[in-house]
């Protein structure tokens, strides 16, 4: 794998896998790098998806990523390169087990910014199957997307765009609207796909959605309250993990379904269901992350 640097009038596809395509720096070493942006630390679901991929190349062809647990540990600085470090911690008949930590340059010192831990497999015989049904809604077309959201609400939605510009959004209720979600009505749906074609892989496709898994996730635990994020609140994810249930391209739609069971202590922990187009249950998400009022 060796970096690039997106060109001008590549597709949001294309310009995902330079972020994905990590750069080997030695045995079990892989450097990672962020596109140019407005915002002063790194979307989260950046480093996540680039730690699944370095943690990926060390795996035997054939297994495939069944989980992941990560921590955020410190802000990433979008000015300077990712270093993830890859252990081997496993390697079974059935399961491979790896453990990344992704490291930054900080003042002259090497961090640790990002830890995770997944988990592949090379496949079993199902001795049971189930899965939650997709919810009834609309699908994507004709729903409204992030330009309109962000030509709704230009001072919420600036962030939005910068992070998710490779992915298309279609959202079937306003993240902005100022009325809180009461219940039992508290979950939000959007549905998303990388725009353009992503590389008939399988790994490739579970950290695209991988990153897009972080894009909402968080806003779950506003929606009580009404109006999403402002300038008077901050969020910061702390951990985050995804369990994947069955193969998805992340290239086509999908229908992503968050909700917050629990917030307290300025912490508040969300839920992700995630479904194909075709109803198919592929993914379930969980973070824990931090609200905080700047009042």
């Amino acid at each position: 794998m060796t970096a690039g640097v997106a060109q001008p009038g590549e597709t949001p596809a294309a310009e995902l896998m330079v972020v994905l395509d990590l750069e080997e720096r030695g045995p079990d070493v892989y450097v990672g790098q962020t596109p140019s942006t407005p915002l002063q630390r790194i979307f989260g679901g950046q480093v996540a998806a680039q730690a699944l991929t370095a943690a990926n190349a060390t795996v035997a062809p054939g297994r495939v990523v069944h989980s992941l647990h990560s921590y955020f540990l410190r802000p990433g600085d979008p000015h300077e390169e990712i270093r993830y470090e890859v252990d081997r911690i496993r390697e079974g008949r059935s399961f491979s087990t790896r453990r990344v930590v992704a490291r930054q340059t900080r003042k002259g010192s090497d961090v640790a910014i990002f830890a995770l831990t997944a988990d592949f497999t090379a496949g079993e015989r199902a001795v049971v199957e189930h899965s939650l049904p997709m919810p009834d809604v609309p699908g994507p077309e004709g729903l409204p997307g992030l330009a309109e959201v962000t030509a709704a609400h230009p001072k919420q939605g600036a962030a939005s765009a910068a992070i998710g510009r490779a992915v298309e959004q279609r959202y079937l209720a306003d993240p902005f609207d100022p009325q809180p979600r009461l219940p039992p009505d508290t979950a939000f749906r959007v549905w998303f796909r990388v725009a353009g074609r992503l590389p008939d892989d399988d790994a490739v496709h579970a950290a695209a959605l991988t990153f897009v898994s972080d894009l909402t996730l968080l806003s779950a635990g506003l929606a009580r309250n009404g109006g999403g994020w402002s300038g008077s609140i901050v969020g910061a994810s702390l951990d985050h993990a995804v369990w994947f249930h069955r193969p998805v391209r992340a290239d086509e739609w999908f229908l992503y379904e968050t909700d917050s069971p629990a917030a307290a202590s300025g912490r508040a922990l969300c839920f992700g269901q995630i479904w194909s187009a075709d109803g198919t249950h592929v993914a379930t998400v969980a973070q824990e992350g931090l609200i905080r009022s700047l009042g």
